[in-house]
């Protein structure tokens, strides 16, 4: 059984993008895959009307979600679907979060985490400044569910560089730890690996990378690079840009006694703040 890491080019036609997306978990189905993770956006990228996406949605009248549970259950593949723009369950006409739901192999939504930390800086690109806050409002819940390969921590992009949020999801058991992104070009070459081994080996998880890498409308560059990181640290798949799907099957002993031989979870001094726990198991 292997983990997959899809990553993307998505662009601005939400079909054309489920439509890649589609094929590119039947190419990690068919290798065997049993949990696969979809990129930050996998189905919008670069729209304005992301508050209009998410309420069509929410209202059960957007493709994206129906999308999501058939192709589940056709593949019989666990997903974790990127991000997707959903207001709170209950606030429906509420300001959209940058969502990321897990989805199991018979269509059920297991877990939704709405991302915490928002991407509002200024980088020297040719965007220049970006200000995910303008688009959606931050989460407040660290999510961590079971699925067949392991206890999975969900967390998106920006939060790489929050270690806090990763020693609480290592608190409450992850194993395995979920990081679909769309990076920047500039952002990650300077620190996109760098944080992706720094978060698999403080937290001795297999961290899942699924990246955009390519060009988008808007002349935004991402910097693609999606990765599967062991818990010792190690890349055991890695693409730098373009469409992949990446495969790799996980070692729960070898985890085991990375985890035993070096008990840093026993050591710490210092704990991160307890945030609220993820809401009950619900259906699509």
């Amino acid at each position: 059984m292997s983990l997959a890491v899809i990553q993307m080019v998505s662009q601005d036609d939400v079909l054309a993008n489920l439509a890649a997306a589609r094929r590119l978990l039947e190419q990690a189905a068919a290798g065997g895959a049993r949990l696969a993770v979809l990129p930050e956006n996998f189905a919008a990228m670069g729209r304005r009307d992301l508050a209009a996406l998410g309420r069509a949605e929410a209202e059960g009248h957007g493709p994206i979600l129906p999308w999501l549970q058939q192709t589940a259950r056709d593949l019989q593949l666990w997903i974790v679907a990127g991000t997707i723009p959903l207001p709170p369950d209950d606030q429906p006409s509420a300001k959209a979060h940058a969502c990321s739901l897990l989805i199991d192999a018979q269509g059920q939504r297991v877990a939704r985490y709405d991302k915490l930390h928002l991407f509002d800086v200024d980088v020297a690109d040719s965007r220049g400044r970006y200000r995910e806050s303008d688009d959606y409002a931050g989460g407040s819940q660290v999510v961590v569910a079971d699925t067949p390969m392991g206890r999975l921590g969900l967390t998106v992009c920006y939060d790489l560089r929050f270690p806090e949020l990763y020693s609480l999801l290592r608190e409450a058991g992850a194993e395995l730890i979920s990081a679909p992104a769309a990076f920047t070009a500039v952002t990650g070459a300077a620190h996109w690996q760098v944080l992706l081994r720094a978060r698999a080996i403080e937290t001795q998880c297999y961290v899942l990378a699924a990246g955009q890498g390519g060009s988008h409308p808007g002349g935004r560059e991402t910097f693609g690079h999606s990765a599967i990181i062991d818990p010792w640290g190690r890349p055991l798949a890695e693409q730098p840009t373009g469409e992949a799907v990446l495969l790799a099957a996980p070692d729960g002993a070898e985890q085991a006694q990375i985890r035993q031989r070096m008990p840093v979870a026993n050591h710490r001094r210092f704990f991160a703040p307890a945030v609220p726990g993820p809401a009950p198991t619900e259906k699509l």
